[in-house]
């Protein structure tokens, strides 16, 4: 059996495939060729990123596949249920990429407070000419310890973010439609840990109380934090996303940073992926990464391991 692997896989989740016995197929296909390519290749797995997408017009023009595979935790670029309903099996990978998104959430809250999207800039250009100038321009930093992270989702990737904030310091507030309560297990190098709980809370108390917010949740039918939201949040919030593009109203955000109401933001994702906003782009208080929450090695390892093992264990036993 053939594995399209359309948006790439670890050499780890390739070995345990062809170990198995499947064809693995690493060959890019653009979005309006990857039907023809599916069907004259006899594909029987497409696995896939976020940039490729897997929709009706795929699935009905593909009668030979027998599984779709999402490297990582969202889903909305598979029509699901549809594919479910043809007989389709549908996996992903939701807790092997948390860590590595908790921790880049952590590089936009340090990038913010400390100013080092914006000294990282400028530094090349004015750092021989301008070092006492931009010495005063980005010396009112701000600490993490003391202040309070309001994560918005705290399922496997907001519990993973909370254990680095606790481990900072920091106050861990959440808000989940979902989950009344979570026990949050911090664990040292020694061996040793901490457990406490964390029970939700209403998303207005938490705009109003969190003096960072960061968000953890699925693709969204309208804004989570739009005009009236950030109107409720603390005067110098920093709001970080690492989650979906769409949950935060862009330009509603920069409005917020332009007056003040927000003091910075880190994005990972955002509204009109892949071609983000140039006034996006341009702002100075905000931290840019082109998606890459999950692109670590060690999580790209376990992801690749992860779909393998899921893939054999479907269609192997």
């Amino acid at each position: 059996m053939k594995v399209l692997a359309n948006d790439g896989i670890s050499k780890s989740g390739i070995i345990a495939l062809e170990k198995a016995g499947f064809e693995v197929i690493t060959t890019k296909v653009a979005q309006e060729q990857v039907a023809n390519y599916v069907n004259e290749n006899n594909v029987s797995v497409v696995l896939v990123r976020s940039a490729t997408k897997v929709r009706k017009d795929i699935i009905d023009a593909c009668p030979g596949i027998k599984i779709i595979g999402r490297g990582g935790v969202g889903m909305d670029n598979i029509d699901v249920e549809y594919a479910k309903s043809k007989g389709i099996s549908v996996i992903n990978t939701p807790a092997s990429s948390s860590e590595s998104v908790a921790e880049l959430v952590f590089a936009h809250l340090f990038s913010g407070v400390r100013f080092l999207h914006d000294s990282n800039r400028n530094m090349p250009l004015e750092g021989d000419s301008n070092f006492e100038g931009l010495k005063k321009a980005y010396s009112n930093g701000i600490e993490l310890r003391g202040k309070t992270l309001g994560i918005v989702g705290i399922g496997r990737i907001g519990q993973a973010t909370a254990k680095i904030a606790l481990g900072l310091g920091m106050k861990v507030i959440a808000s989940d439609s979902f989950i009344e309560k979570v026990d949050v297990k911090v664990e040292f190098f020694d061996g040793q840990s901490i457990t406490t709980t964390i029970k939700t809370q209403s998303l207005d108390s938490l705009f109003k109380e969190a003096d960072f917010i960061t968000l953890h949740v699925p693709a969204q039918e309208g804004y989570i934090i739009g005009v009236a939201e950030i109107e409720t949040m603390k005067t110098g919030v920093g709001i970080v996303n690492c989650a979906r593009g769409g949950v935060i109203d862009e330009v509603a955000l920069i409005k917020a940073l332009d007056s003040g109401k927000v003091l910075f933001a880190g994005l990972d994702v955002f509204e009109n992926e892949p071609n983000p906003e140039i006034t996006i782009l341009m702002n100075q208080k905000i931290s840019l990464t082109p998606h890459i929450g999950a692109a670590t090695l060690e999580a790209q390892d376990r992801i690749g391991t992860e779909l393998a093992s899921q893939i054999i264990s479907i269609l192997k036993n």
